[in-house]
């Protein structure tokens, strides 16, 4: 009994002393090594963390001064140009924004500006800001004194701040303009914002200028980090950091440890600061340790698998695992079972939604034809009635005259039949140059009726030399009848309608149809099919949204905004036709 008591103890009972022993000794081992590794890859990457963070501090300083640098010499050299300073004497300012326009792809700036002696903005490349008045700004009025080129930095109404070089222009001794070049230094902040990394650069006076956070722009340093931290830079990366690693903090944001980097920017005494988080170190620390303590994980169930000699918890263990792939099997039959039903469901709704597109196509069509064929037969109903009334007045010559006009609109009706057989096909159109001034006044021959029948004050504003654009003149006049229609239904309950009608030829070809109605209240939906403000019966809501299909086939534009004195105004851009393109057509 005493010898079977001992051989139970040595082979399936409790675990000897020298088990125990052997156990505390290998915990012991696996947590010096594990402490030790943590200090000194804790030490190597904090290193190796604020070498990178220096390097890309004198990268992005080196990329600002490169800028600044590089937009420095573009005012020396535009003030020289005489262009503008011939514009700036003639005040024949035509050709000089299409020239700043030309010079800022080249150079790269974010915007250029000439100023009139007087501060008043004569040319820019943003169209939006002629006219303005900058006699109190210091880049005019620090330019004007000085001889050179002027730097200044201006904070904007909308957040951050404005770079820019100005130097004055001078003809015989005298100041005649200022030219002014925007430094596009936010494409910085942009790129910075990419990294994980919190970057700011402050001037000579310490208030930042730049940064990564809008909310720190305009403030110091230690005002920014006390009120708000960094919400999409460092607070999206910083991560606690336990105390037993001992990393150096340079920083604090609400608690959490930042390593703060900062360079001198050789320009105007500005500097640059980063805020790099322990994350990355705290990472690749962790990942060594999950790899050591993995091993030494290992390690002990391996000695714990040498000591158990049970068979019977291997067996189980190899049930165990046997029923989970059996249920897991079992599982992805039922996975696979299903996604077949789901690819059979799907098949099916795509051909229900492909036979659903067909209808839809084919009640848009119907409706299209519809509404389009509206005005030449209400034209046709004027005409015959004129007609009759010239034949019961023995008139036959001018009756003959009104068969001819709905001889045209019954051709007209089958044009516009065909158009919209092309429209639905999205292809197949022959376009020629076509004047838009003679497409206006076709459209506005067509309206005739109308125009007399409401009488309604047409202002026509057309170029004397004529408008050349690539179209179909059926489906131009189509959509400037469109417009004119959609004017005269806004003008019904107006007292004295009014419409206006402006060609003009820039860049682009753009006729302009202004209404002096109530204006538009919705311009989202405005162009989608089937929108309609009108009462039923009075419109389906095609008109615009085929017009606007017919402009986006002749590689223009359809435009709705609602005027500052009242009522809607449609504009429609088309590329304009020159004389060269006109010949080699």
């Amino acid at each position: 009994m005493a010898a079977t008591d001992t051989e139970k103890k040595g082979s399936g009972g409790p675990i000897s002393w020298r088990a125990r022993v052997a156990l505390l000794i290998f915990v012991a081992v696996a947590s010096g090594v594990v402490f030790v590794t943590n200090w000194l890859l804790s030490d190597r990457f904090t290193q190796n963390t604020r070498n990178r963070a220096e390097l890309r501090l004198a990268l992005y300083g080196g990329n600002l001064v490169s800028e600044l640098q590089r937009n420095s010499i573009v005012p020396q050299l535009m003030a020289r140009d005489p262009a503008l300073i011939g514009a700036l004497n003639s005040l024949d300012y035509s050709q000089s924004t299409q020239r700043l326009i030309s010079f800022v792809d080249e150079i790269g700036a974010a915007s250029l500006m000439l100023l009139d002696a007087q501060g008043r903005t004569v040319a820019a490349t943003d169209r939006n800001r002629l006219g303005e008045i900058h006699d109190q700004a210091p880049f005019f009025t620090d330019a004007v004194r000085s001889n050179g080129t002027v730097f200044t930095v201006l904070e904007r109404e909308s957040g951050g701040y404005r770079f820019t070089y100005s130097r004055k222009v001078e003809a015989q001794g005298a100041a005649i303009g200022v030219v002014v070049v925007e430094v596009d230094l936010q494409k910085f902040e942009r790129a910075w914002a990419g990294i994980s990394d919190a970057v700011h650069v402050v001037d000579s006076t310490g208030r930042i200028i730049l940064a990564t956070e809008p909310r720190w722009r305009g403030k110091t340093e230690a005002d920014a980090l006390a009120t708000e931290p960094p919400a999409s830079a460092i607070r999206r990366a910083i991560q606690a950091t336990a105390d037993w690693t001992a990393l150096p903090a340079d920083a604090y944001l609400r608690g959490e440890a930042v390593m703060r980097m900062s360079s001198r920017i050789p320009f105007r005494g500005w500097q640059i600061t980063s805020f790099t988080t322990y994350a990355s170190i705290r990472e690749r620390v962790n990942g060594v340790l999950a790899l050591e303590i993995m091993g030494f994980a290992i390690l002990l169930a391996l000695a714990f698998y040498a000591l158990s000699r049970k068979t019977a918890l291997r067996m189980a263990l190899f049930q165990r695992e046997s029923a989970e792939l059996r249920a897991l099997n079992e599982r992805l039959q039922r996975e696979i079972a299903e996604r077949e039903r789901v690819q059979e469901t799907l098949a099916v709704a795509e051909q229900t939604l492909a036979q659903s597109s067909k209808l839809a196509a084919l009640g848009e069509m119907s409706a299209a034809v519809s509404h389009e064929l509206n005005q030449p037969l209400a034209a046709m109903k004027t005409y015959l009635a004129g007609a009759g009334l010239l034949l019961r007045r023995s008139r036959p010559d001018e009756a003959l005259s009104s068969f001819q006009r709905i001889d045209d609109l019954i051709e007209r009706m089958g044009a516009i039949t065909r158009q919209l057989k092309s429209y639905a096909r999205k292809g197949g159109d022959v376009f020629a140059p076509v004047n838009m001034g003679d497409a206006v006044n076709s459209a506005l021959s067509m309206m005739e009726p109308q125009l007399r029948r409401r009488k309604v004050r047409i202002n026509r504003a057309l170029p004397d030399r004529p408008v050349l654009v690539m179209a179909d003149r059926v489906r131009l006049e189509q959509v400037i009848i469109n417009l004119m229609r959609n004017a005269l239904d806004a003008t019904q309950a107006v007292p004295a309608p009014e419409i206006d009608i402006l060609l003009s030829a820039g860049e682009t070809a753009t006729l302009t149809v202004r209404d002096n109605g109530h204006g538009i209240e919705d311009l989202t939906a405005l162009f989608e099919p089937f929108y309609t403000t009108k009462r039923p019966g009075e419109g389906v809501g095609l008109g615009l949204a085929i017009s606007s299909g017919i402009v986006n086939d002749l590689g223009g534009r359809l435009t709705a905004r609602n005027a500052t004195g009242g009522g809607a105004v449609f504009e429609m851009q088309l590329p304009i036709l020159s004389e060269d393109i006109e010949a080699a057509e």
